[in-house]
């Protein structure tokens, strides 16, 4: 008798705990990778390697020193200099204006790609990244997974590719190989000293951390991400998008930290942008006697949306009492915050006498998302990062440099994120590498009104099966699935509103050939696309699906 209670007990147990077990397996896919991540540890001060008491030739007399500044997913409306702003130029951004308006602007500035980590591996190697097989963004396989199971209401079910699972390498070994030639290596060779801030995305396995791709220090994450204060911060207002996968696995698992040269993870001691600013400023007034390269690589305004509660409580001229409002005023707010970094750090230079003599770029990574329900972000262009739409690779692009650049001055010339490499290493009196081909230009002469015409032939994106070539104002976007060509003339409508694609096959013959030839050049990705997603052009994800919609499908 006391057997049989004690089986019935204990299969009760079971029962119980398999039940529970069942119950908790959707948080558990959610949240597992969270779960898993490495203490974080209280904040400490970083020990920032101080250069020389005093400088062996004025600021002016030496090298100049070379600053880029990256936002993140800022959207080429975000900022007031472009005509708009958000909020119908309710939330200025005084200072990124101040900083496109002392130097060059290139009005046909883009992105090496329209996501995160191909960009950024564009930026560090002057390379077409396809060049080395970085074709897709960074994304560990539950992140991957957790997206493909995410309904949307379009119709177009987003692809899992499960076969390709086990040919995915870890999350840290996909990045920039030891093999190539970052910009930071290059100027150590000419005596810089050299300094990273903020997001990496460009892996963290051997060989591929900033501390190990030419950088003397590093302070940031290597991870896509990671929250601007922890989200029961009573400092802190959040807004999450129950409509976004991606924005639900963020909330679940980023944390709040920062790594210093590889070390023990520990939490910064204000708002995230804050506190890069303010590290930002401690590196420069370190380094104020020695020629410096810093890349300064924000995390705003890219989700999670969380702002300052004092800059939000400022910002009474937009209305959040609707779920939008709230999400634009928080995202507002981010802005706001990025655009007083910004404006330390150049005060800063000015502050120590640096100010004349540094290259300053400001750029952004790629366009805003759709997937943060916020319409106009990319205002007046279609798409969305996630599209090779003008709205997802067109980005402020400009130089500030006083000593050799005029205030004012504007180029039409189209770039790219990678001629920032040849840029830098002419600013410097570096020699390109001669043993690979480099993609990117020296803009300098464009920069100062000498150069007229187009730097490239042609310019180029890539993402699986969808492929894109920009060249003699035209431009062809080519799709196999679905299988679509858009042909645009830019020339004549830079909004990509007239697909000319059917009336136009010579053109799109032309430009395919191009494409083909780009490709021959290119290697075979260095893992696989995971995930193919459905992505609209012209709305945003929390706006409802339209019958007969644009879209395009994603691969990564």
């Amino acid at each position: 008798m006391k057997l049989k209670k004690l089986l019935a007990t204990t299969a009760v147990g079971l029962v119980v705990v398999g039940g529970a077990a069942y119950l908790a397996r959707d948080y558990l896919f959610l949240h597992l990778p969270g779960l898993l991540a490495p203490h974080v540890e209280p904040n400490h001060p970083v020990p920032w390697q101080q250069g020389p008491a005093t400088a062996t030739a004025a600021p002016d007399a030496r090298a100049p020193n070379i600053i880029y500044i990256l936002a993140d997913d800022l959207g080429f409306n975000d900022i007031t200099v472009n005509g708009g702003g958000l909020a119908n130029g309710a939330v200025p951004t005084p200072n990124i204006d101040a900083l496109l308006r002392q130097g060059v602007q290139f009005t046909n500035g883009y992105a090496g790609n329209a996501t995160c980590s191909p960009t950024r591996a564009a930026l560090m190697t002057g390379r077409y990244p396809t060049r080395f097989g970085f074709e897709f963004t960074s994304t560990g396989t539950p992140m991957a997974r957790y997206i493909s199971k995410f309904p949307n209401d379009m119709g177009h079910p987003t692809i899992f590719h499960e076969e390709n699972v086990d040919r995915q390498p870890p999350q840290d070994d996909q990045g920039v190989p030891a093999s190539e030639i970052t910009i930071a290596e290059l100027l150590k060779s000419r005596d810089y000293h050299t300094v990273h801030l903020g997001k990496w995305h460009l892996g963290g396995g051997k060989g591929m951390r900033p501390e190990e791709q030419g950088f003397d220090e590093s302070l940031g994450f290597i991870i896509g991400g990671q929250m601007f204060l922890p989200k029961d911060d009573p400092n802190v207002v959040n807004a999450k998008q129950d409509f976004d996968p991606i924005d639900k696995f963020l909330w679940a698992n980023l944390p709040f930290s920062v790594q210093y040269n590889g070390g023990k993870r520990f939490a910064p001691n204000e708002y995230m942008t804050d506190y890069l600013s303010t590290q930002a400023v401690d590196a420069i007034k370190a380094n104020r006697n020695r020629p410096f390269f810093m890349y300064l690589a924000y995390n705003a305004p890219h989700t999670p949306l969380q702002a300052k509660k004092s800059d939000y409580d400022a910002l009474t001229m937009i209305d959040d009492s609707t779920p939008e409002g709230h999400r634009l005023r928080v995202y507002a707010t981010m802005m706001v915050a990025l655009d007083r970094g910004i404006g330390r750090v150049m005060a800063e230079l000015k502050r120590q006498g640096l100010d004349n003599n540094t290259m300053v770029v400001f750029t952004s990574d790629n366009g805003g998302p759709h997937y943060i329900g916020l319409p106009d972000i990319n205002a007046p262009y279609r798409g969305w990062k996630i599209t090779f739409f003008e709205g997802g690779i067109r980005v402020p692009f400009a130089i500030r440099w006083p000593a050799q650049i005029a205030a004012g001055s504007t180029s039409p010339a189209p770039v790219s994120t990678f001629d920032l490499f040849s840029t830098a290493a002419a600013a410097a009196g570096a020699a390109l590498p001669a043993d690979r081909p480099i993609d990117g230009v020296d803009l300098l002469p464009w920069a100062q009104g000498k150069a007229r015409g187009e730097p490239h032939k042609a310019l180029f994106w890539r993402s699986g099966d969808y492929r894109v070539v920009q060249s003699g104002g035209w431009k062809l976007q080519h799709l196999d699935l679905p299988r679509r060509d858009f042909l645009f003339n830019l020339a004549v409508d830079p909004t990509e509103r007239v697909n000319l694609a059917a009336s136009n096959p010579a053109k799109v013959a032309e430009l395919n050939a191009l494409q083909r030839a780009q490709d021959a050049q290119q290697r075979a990705p260095m893992w696989p696309s995971l995930t193919q997603s459905a992505i609209p052009v012209d709305r945003p994800l929390s706006f409802p699906a339209k019958p007969n919609e644009d879209f395009i499908y994603w691969s990564n």
